[in-house]
């Protein structure tokens, strides 16, 4: 019998009666980490890893039963062996190992393995079943490092500012819009207005002890003209764009920060004057050394290409299928 299965609830270890990222309410819950597909209310008791914790309170509301775990810390759930391990994906997010009987599991909720100052690095773990995402499971998709990319943003945040131009970068509001703060402490200390979405999560970050840039709050658009925010970068979700809340910048020039962004139809299609390739997200050559450093003789691909990658995996003598999972497809990825 699969140590975890899928479930209405969501993915089910029966061994130790808890779900992981489940989407309707559970008993027990293990979570990967804090983003809204994965990190839902209602649930009787969360787990969790430590550094992650202010974000979970943040989603989950303050008096939520949340135990924290450190990186490797072993929780004994019935007849399973429960611990978390770094995945690199935003801060506290974290790999689920489940071992029961000397079998072993892991269920990689959302996972990256570029370098990321505001996250514990990615921890390959050895397993006999590997449960990974499929995002960007396609060949297409392989991302350059993010100082490179960085160092664009900069570049077009300084064009912009000889031009008198507000810069406004489009940015998940929980892990890369910090990682882009962070990134750029390396080229400069100028403060950066946030959007108030961002720059919540961001003070939390703070909290947890990561440095980023300076972050200043957008003023109320009535006290405020588009001559104020000449020169300044903005950082904003990518649901801000086309609303109200732009006109106060004036014909300013808009990028949007994403794996999405290797493909230019996604560009015109979203109307960005930029596009930066820069991606939370595993790509092809780091899905492909996962499994290979992992030893999984089994891989469950879930939410993403998971038919590429089960097919690539199986013409290459491995057991692999997707696996259907509510998880969302990140469209800011």
């Amino acid at each position: 019998m699969a140590l975890i299965r899928p479930t209405p609830e969501g993915l089910y270890c029966a061994a130790g009666d808890f779900h992981i990222d489940p989407w309707r309410p559970v008993s027990r819950a293990v979570l990967t980490h804090a983003h809204a597909d994965h990190a839902r209310p209602g649930s009787g008791r969360y787990h969790a890893a430590s550094p992650g914790l202010g974000l979970l309170r943040h989603r989950l509301g303050a008096d939520c039963p949340l135990h924290g775990l450190e990186y490797g810390e072993v929780l004994k759930l019935g007849d399973a062996r429960v611990s978390l391990h770094p995945a690199g994906h935003v801060l506290g997010s974290a790999q689920v190992r489940v071992e029961v009987g000397g079998e072993v599991w892991v269920v990689t909720g959302d996972y990256k393995r570029d370098p990321d100052p505001t996250c514990a690095p990615f921890e390959a773990l050895a397993c006999d079943t590997l449960i990974s995402e499929a995002t960007f499971a396609l060949p297409v998709y392989r991302w350059r490092p993010a100082a490179e990319v960085v160092a664009e943003i900069f570049r077009w945040w300084e064009d912009n500012r000889a031009a008198g131009r507000a810069s406004v970068l489009f940015a998940y509001a929980l892990g890369k819009a910090q990682r882009v703060l962070a990134e750029l402490t390396h080229h400069t200390d100028r403060a950066v207005y946030a959007h108030g979405a961002v720059e919540v999560l961001t003070g939390l970050y703070r909290e947890a002890g990561v440095a980023m840039l300076p972050t200043l709050p957008v003023p109320d658009a009535r006290r405020t003209r588009a001559a104020d925010f000449a020169g300044e970068l903005i950082i904003a979700p990518p649901g801000a764009n086309g609303t109200p809340w732009m006109r106060r910048f004036g014909a300013a020039s808009t990028g949007f920060c994403s794996g999405w962004m290797l493909l230019r139809g996604n560009r015109r299609r979203r109307g960005y004057d930029r596009g930066f390739v820069l991606s939370d997200h595993v790509d092809w050559p780091g899905l492909i050394a996962t499994v290979r450093e992992t030893g999984a003789r089994r891989v469950l691909a879930t939410h993403g290409q998971t038919t590429a990658l089960a097919r690539y995996l199986r013409e290459r003598g491995l057991d692999a299928e997707p696996l259907s999972t509510r998880y969302g497809e990140d469209e800011d990825a």
